[in-house]
């Protein structure tokens, strides 16, 4: 007899969608022979610094490092707390800090910390999909916040109606927010922040891109401003600034009331970081940080040769302001973002992804994500230009 199962409606939101798609578009292009340049996957090529990678291999052969941890180091929380004073001149303390798996790990989790089924969330649109994921999977209500490119992509709060925000239990924000690139200013968090305490909503902020800004820029934290820590939390990650992704180690840093349900929570769920992580994390912040300018100098050329050189071919793409992709506009020949893209893998073997992966208003954009150097973005832009796709009409 053949069991039938039955699974949790929550599951049946989840499809395969764009991505799966393109995967299987790939592996046919593969097959064919054809070049690749897959820009569709944020995961850095640059190496970790070295001297990271010695503390993780150090403490790898201590067999004692392979206990359950349970919580964080006494040498990493002082790590955490000197870099935040040092790096964002914010001062914090042991208990207003944490480790998690990786900010999309604790922001899929924090929810269950924060919110009962039903209550009202408030994510970005287009927005990285766990915003809208981690609220959903907690049985929140999420409504979106529209983000226009005529606002420079900073939400408007006015465009949130007062009763959905006197409803909201707490809003998600981003800068500088992957997908659109957009970076925020120093009025925009103190009206953020000010938003925040008139409606009584946390404020769970997304700080995964302060080391990736450019024009000179240096990037910031959201508690850098007065009243922050009344209203929220901030994540940080160290898997674009030092090249861990695969480490999975971030931190939730801000509101002590905040930082303690939600420790009381993971406990519950999970046996704390591994200890050679915790120690390449430890080395990664009190390290020189030299190597992390560099490589945002790196990105920032990155962005320039892919923007300039698709505005070169026709194609009118606007210099990004941060993280490690580029938002583009599709070409105005197209009417669909993902038409575009697969044509686009097609004429040329470039991938990027469709803007409606982030949500509704992302329909019309593509992202690119600069994990290549300048001499194969060069390679790429000609690839393009010389593919027809920028005046053939779709």
């Amino acid at each position: 007899m053949i069991m039938k199962f039955e699974f949790a409606k929550r599951a049946d939101v989840f499809k395969e969608g764009i991505f799966s798609v393109l995967n299987d578009k790939k592996n046919q292009l593969e097959a064919k022979g054809r070049k690749i340049y897959n820009l569709s996957v944020g995961t850095p090529d640059f190496k970790p610094p070295k001297h990271v990678m010695e503390a993780a291999a150090k403490a790898a052969m201590d067999p004692d490092n392979y206990k359950y941890s349970l919580t964080e180091m006494p040498e990493l929380v002082d790590a955490v707390i000197s870099y935040y004073q040092k790096r964002f001149g914010v001062t914090i303390t042991a208990d207003e800090m944490m480790a998690v798996y990786g900010s999309q790990e604790g922001i899929a989790h924090i929810g269950l910390a924060l919110v009962n089924p039903g209550d009202v969330i408030l994510v970005p649109d287009p927005g990285y999909p766990i915003f809208e994921i981690g609220p959903f999977l907690c049985g929140a209500q999420v409504e979106k916040y529209p983000l226009y490119k005529e606002n420079g992509f900073l939400p408007d709060f006015s465009d949130i109606p007062k009763e959905t925000a006197d409803k909201a239990k707490f809003m998600i924000v981003s800068y500088p927010l992957n997908p659109v690139c957009a970076v925020a200013d120093d009025d925009f968090y103190n009206r953020l922040i000010a938003f925040a305490k008139a409606h009584d909503i946390i404020v769970i902020h997304d700080n995964a891109y302060s080391d990736i800004i450019f024009g000179g820029r240096v990037g910031k934290s959201f508690l850098c401003y007065e009243g922050a820590k009344d209203v929220g939390v901030e994540f940080y990650s160290l898997s674009k600034s030092f090249n861990l992704t695969g480490a999975r180690i971030s931190f939730v840093i801000g509101n002590r009331e905040i930082i303690s349900k939600f420790k009381m929570v993971r406990s519950q769920i999970d046996y704390g970081i591994f200890y050679p992580v915790q120690y390449a994390a430890a080395a990664a912040l009190t390290g020189p940080l030299d190597g992390v300018k560099k490589q945002c100098d790196a990105y920032e050329a990155r962005s320039r040769a892919l923007c300039s050189g698709l505005r070169s071919i026709g194609w009118d793409v606007p210099d990004s302001e941060g993280t490690m992709f580029v938002w583009a506009p599709i070409p105005g020949n197209y009417q669909s973002s993902e038409k575009f893209v697969l044509d686009l893998m097609e004429k040329t073997g470039v991938i990027c992804v469709p803007g409606t992966a982030f949500g509704k208003l992302g329909e019309g954009y593509v992202r690119f994500a600069l994990v290549c150097d300048v001499d194969t973005i060069h390679e790429i832009v000609k690839v393009i230009g010389e593919s027809g796709i920028l005046t053939t009409f779709s």
